[in-house]
């Protein structure tokens, strides 16, 4: 129950709009998801997962390419600006592997 409450509380501090929609993350043992997602419509605007493909290398490979993949996504839809949804994890390997190659690809938060 303690991963549902850390979600949660992270999840009330943030809120993402038209303009600046959510990087939402979520981190498992063999994959990754990251959506980009407007909570106004509660619409997803871009997507990108590891589920299905055939990526080698390390989970921190995996989340820094999944973290330009992402970028580029969001790119193509007019998103620049984003507000980052850790969820339940802290902000630390994977987690920051994803931020920082989003960051390099142009993606501001």
């Amino acid at each position: 129950m303690n991963k549902v409450f850390r979600a949660k509380r992270t999840r009330a501090k943030i809120h993402g709009t038209a303009e600046q929609p959510r990087l939402s993350v979520f981190i498992s043992n063999r994959h990754i998801v990251a959506q980009v997602i407007d909570d106004d419509k509660g619409a997803t605007i871009a997507y990108a997962t590891t589920v299905g493909k055939k990526m080698t290398g390390t989970m921190m490979e995996k989340a820094a390419a999944l973290g330009a993949e992402i970028a580029k996504a969001a790119k193509a839809k007019k998103v620049k600006k984003v507000v980052f949804d850790r969820g339940s994890k802290l902000y630390a390997g994977r987690m920051s592997a994803l931020a920082d190659a989003a960051r390099k690809e142009g993606l501001e938060f």
